[in-house]
């Protein structure tokens, strides 16, 4: 191991002296005071890009572990990644949280919760790296680091910075002091003592012990550039002072196990109980196999589609936590449980495997929530979405919001009967489109029997009741010698422009005398 460097060289790599000591970090940010088996848990995305399903899923899993223990759940962004960093993502992450019920709680005492506001932090730990030879300024360019890579590559070694290929693990204060002199800015870099040949074993609550080649590169910890820590750097420090229990991230950050273990190691510091969750699947519609859901090609990979499309947030949120929590859905089904909050999520029960996600399963999840929800909260969902992403329906609906409450009214009086045509706001919009003039589709194929609906004209009273109305058409059949049902599909095709509909009498008491004359009057004498 390397001699550690003086406070001065420290100051001067760091480009100022650290604000902190570890023991006033340990300090400022004292273990929390919560109850025997509370979790900590944080969401920790980048504001990369747009929030993928997978994230919205590791998100629930965090939020969940969390509140069933009595524990805290927090958002921190990870946003050091500085050139990858788009505009408005992290008001596109909250606001997913949010309209998907993961409400955190970041309590202000383990801020900053951005991590480029957490720089002093880092430094602190940095300098405490160097002071203790167990990090090391160093000044390779990038393009010293891709013949380096040449290198390796044509000598057939694995590629990095680690070993003999380090150039400058071992020099002098003097020779960095010289550098620091000629202007030259260094990264810091961990001086690892990891030997592959080695192996580290690694506790994952779900998949268990697990062994890896110890860690034998380099890594950097602060980069040149902006003075900003890497991923691997940061969580360390975050996770620690923020006193995070239970790490849950995807499987991709497997092979960073034991790097990650071995710098908690080296800090003398405990580590979360990490959490590897799998990749989410579909099946390939053209090959049938399945595989990870596509940021390129599956819309159903950004949690915008679900909020655009208008699907039910309670419904995409109980079917990811179905298949975090097996068995959830059998629970709901007796009766036993009525939301996934109610239902404990045990970690030996979180899928390893890739997790499909099925949209057709989506859509029965779907139907299930909107069919048990009360007309009004039907009504406002709709006309909420409406709003936000579809103004001309916006407007359709607000010149006479009681006239789509009474459509969705249409058969919901019956709680034996549960009406499930309904799968997202948008759908359920066009499901009952034929109520509006401007969207009626008259039916061209359909082969009307026009002498019925004349007939049925000239005996209509929008007054009937459900009883007198469908003693007329059972007369009128008899009369004509045909099915009661033909009379019917005569006048739901005319009226709806299709053959398969709720309740007619419903339609057409919601419709209205004069809609329900015109519409067969039209056909009548089309």
């Amino acid at each position: 191991m390397r001699t550690g460097l003086s406070a001065d060289v420290i100051a001067r790599v760091l480009g100022n002296r650290p604000k902190y000591t570890l023991a006033e970090l340990e300090e400022k940010y004292p273990p929390r005071n919560l109850s025997e088996g509370a979790f900590v848990t944080r969401f920790a995305p980048s504001p990369t890009g747009y929030m993928h399903i997978g994230g919205l899923y590791q998100a629930f899993i965090d939020s969940k572990l969390a509140r069933q223990s009595g524990g805290v759940f927090m958002l921190r962004i990870e946003d050091t990644d500085t050139k990858r960093e788009v505009a408005d993502a992290v008001k596109i992450i909250e606001n997913s949280m949010h309209r998907f019920g993961l409400e955190y709680n970041d309590i202000p005492e383990y801020g900053p919760y951005y991590q480029s506001q957490r720089k002093d932090i880092y430094h602190s730990v940095a300098a405490d790296l160097l002071a203790r030879g167990l990090a090391y300024p160093c000044f390779l360019t990038s393009e010293d680091m891709e013949k380096i890579r040449e290198n390796q590559k044509a000598a057939g070694f694995a590629t990095g910075i680690y070993g003999e290929f380090a150039r400058d693990r071992d020099i002098s204060e003097e020779e960095i002091i010289r550098r620091l002199d000629a202007g030259e800015v260094p990264s810091i870099r961990l001086y690892s003592t990891g030997n592959p040949d080695n192996r580290i074993f690694c506790k994952d609550a779900v998949r268990g012990s697990i062994g890896f080649p110890e860690n034998n590169e380099d890594i950097v910890l602060i980069k040149s550039n902006d003075g900003l820590p890497t991923y691997h750097f940061a969580h360390l420090c975050d996770d620690h002072f923020m006193r995070t229990t239970h790490v849950v991230r995807g499987e991709e950050w497997l092979p960073s196990f034991p790097l990650h273990i071995q710098l908690f190691r080296m800090m003398g510091w405990t580590p979360p109980l990490y959490i590897h969750t799998s990749t989410i699947d579909k099946i390939d519609p053209e090959t049938g196999k399945q595989r990870k859901l596509s940021k390129r090609h599956d819309p159903e990979a950004n949690v915008a589609f679900f909020l655009q499309d208008g699907w039910p947030t309670d419904a995409v949120l109980e079917y990811l936590g179905n298949i975090a929590a097996s068995g959830y859905e059998e629970a709901k089904s007796k009766g036993q449980v009525k939301s996934i909050w109610d239902y404990e999520l045990r970690l030996k029960k979180i899928p390893i495997s890739g997790a499909l996600f099925d949209m057709k399963k989506l859509e029965w999840w779907a139907r299930e929530f909107i069919g048990t929800l009360p007309v009004d909260k039907l009504v406002k969902l709709v006309r909420d979405w409406a709003d936000e992403y579809d103004p001309q329906w916006a407007a359709r609906i607000g010149d006479n919001p009681e006239y789509l409450k009474n459509i969705l009214a249409i058969e919901r009086d019956n709680p034996k009967r549960i009406r499930k045509d309904f799968i997202t706001w948008k759908q359920t919009l066009q499901e009952v489109s034929y109520f509006w003039d401007d969207l009626f589709v008259p039916n061209k194929e359909y082969e009307f029997n026009k002498d019925l609906l004349s007939t049925f004209l000239s005996t209509f009273d929008i007054c009937d009741d459900k009883d007198a109305w469908w003693a007329k058409i059972v007369a009128i059949a008899a009369d004509k010698g045909v099915k009661n049902g033909d009379v019917a599909m005569n006048l739901r095709v005319a009226l709806t422009g299709r053959t398969n509909t709720p309740d007619l009498y419903s339609i057409m008491q919601v419709m209205g005398s004069d809609r329900v004359v015109n519409r067969i009057k039209d056909v009548i004498n089309g």
